[in-house]
């Protein structure tokens, strides 16, 4: 008897479809449009863009011990450049185009603080060895305040 309910309920279920299909059909762009648009939300506080600039990024690792990353968000760019120090830890050297109030580089629990000068020039020193995460708070050409944070990278 289940069987003969289910197969009740999955034609009515069709013909609602099919009433929805031909009264209201899903505009043949709308899956485009959701990808785009889910794509670019909050574009600037979750997704900047990573570009390695030079050098590979397993070269922090390697033996040539340094590299450098270009993050985007379309408005604000940060360029980094990463040394192994004598005693086995990093130097980040950073660059940001933007007015930038706070800067953070972030470790799990741990967390370093740099104050960027009149070219945008930042560092850390003594940085321990692993993923980390860039976040700033820069103020836009509108004067508006806004969160910039890089996706993860090795150290």
């Amino acid at each position: 008897m289940e069987n003969d309910d289910l197969a009740g309920d999955t034609a009515l279920f069709d013909d609602v479809r099919r009433m929805w299909e031909a009264t209201d059909p899903v505009p043949v762009d709308l899956v485009d449009r959701m990808v785009a648009a889910v794509a670019v939300e909050d574009l600037t506080r979750e997704y900047a863009m990573l570009t390695l600039v030079e050098g590979q990024l397993a070269a922090v690792r390697g033996e040539a011990d340094t590299a450098t990353l270009q993050f985007s968000d379309g408005s604000t760019s940060v360029l980094l450049h990463v040394t192994a120090t004598d005693d086995g830890g990093r130097r980040v050297d950073g660059w940001v185009d933007a007015t930038a109030l706070a800067i953070r580089l972030v470790q799990g629990e741990q967390e370093w603080s740099a104050q960027a000068g009149d070219t945008g020039r930042f560092a850390f020193d003594e940085v321990t060895p692993g993923v980390a995460r860039l976040r700033l708070v820069v103020r836009d050409a509108d004067g508006e305040l806004r969160d910039f944070q890089t996706p993860q990278f090795e150290v």
